[in-house]
């Protein structure tokens, strides 16, 4: 039994429907996630992330392949799944009762209820002052602050979140992020975070795959994904000055004004810059073109 391993994923297959109505929603998808790690799992609506996750939790049987969390299987033993917190396609909750009826109440029904660590998540999550209004008359971002405090009702070792920070301002953003890191760096859970949002994973995750159609398109560190960049957008004055300055080492194509872009990956930064300053033009930045 792998136990350094909280995912791993081989070979995963889930097609719906026949004929000419198939669907091939996930292909031959292989994924592996460390204890420990908050793991991005990257790709616009409709490549399939989704569904990989319901897989993963047993929502829905793959058409082949297999899943094991922390070493256990789990099609067909379901006890793993007991370390497993998940909030899935947004929360939902009884909105007669208030965000905080409603925590005790998946709490008795999960066997773990206790009112002072229903006090602690919500003051966790940040609605200590709202969660005794009834749930109807919550916004989007705060139904997705308290489906967060849900899932580390059980205190789960895993944490999957699938965009977990749809419906919320830039501030609720930003203390989402800070909170994804502090789960996997000073409560040593693992995180398996779903997003369509590049930059969302860039800031809180330490490895992402990238999903498109179904099929696996790269899978590495932040850093290393982001080294991979072959393009780099530079706006310098005067253009024709700079161009004749990089031309001589790179591939260029003009943006128009005073931006090029340059055929080069971000190593190659220090250089351009240092060229452009010793021949006195003026630079204004340097940046990977994602």
């Amino acid at each position: 039994m792998d136990t350094t391993m909280a995912i791993r994923v081989e070979g995963l297959h889930k097609q719906f429907g026949r004929g000419k109505r198939q669907v091939k929603a996930v292909q031959n998808l292989h994924l592996a996630v460390k204890v420990g790690q908050v793991y991005g799992f990257l790709g616009p609506n409709g490549a399939g992330k989704t569904t990989t996750i319901r897989m993963l939790l047993d929502l829905i049987r793959p058409t082949s392949g297999a899943v094991t969390l922390f070493g256990q299987p789990v099609f067909g033993s379901a006890g793993v799944l007991r370390r497993v917190g998940a909030l899935v396609e947004g929360a939902t909750f009884y909105p007669y009762l208030s965000g905080r009826k409603n925590l005790e109440v998946l709490a008795r029904t999960g066997g773990y209820y206790d009112a002072k660590r229903v006090q602690a998540i919500i003051e966790q999550v940040g609605m200590a002052d709202r969660a005794d209004r009834p749930a109807k008359g919550y916004s989007t971002g705060m139904k997705q602050r308290m489906g967060l405090a849900a899932t580390l009702l059980g205190d789960p070792d895993l944490i999957i979140l699938d965009e977990p920070t749809n419906g919320l301002d830039p501030a609720g953003i930003q203390e989402m992020r800070l909170f994804i890191r502090d789960l996997a760096d000073k409560q040593g859970k693992t995180v398996f975070l779903s997003s369509h949002m590049l930059n969302e994973i860039e800031q809180v995750c330490d490895r992402v795959a990238i999903i498109n159609k179904g099929k696996l398109v790269r899978e590495g560190t932040v850093g290393d994904l982001l080294d991979e960049q072959s393009r780099l957008l530079v706006e310098a004055d005067p253009l024709d000055k700079a161009q004749a300055v990089l031309g001589a080492n790179w591939t260029l194509h003009s943006n128009g004004g005073r931006h090029l872009t340059v055929e080069a990956r971000r190593d190659a930064v220090p250089d351009i810059i240092r060229k452009l300053v010793e021949n006195q033009i003026n630079v204004y930045q340097v940046s990977p073109q994602r």
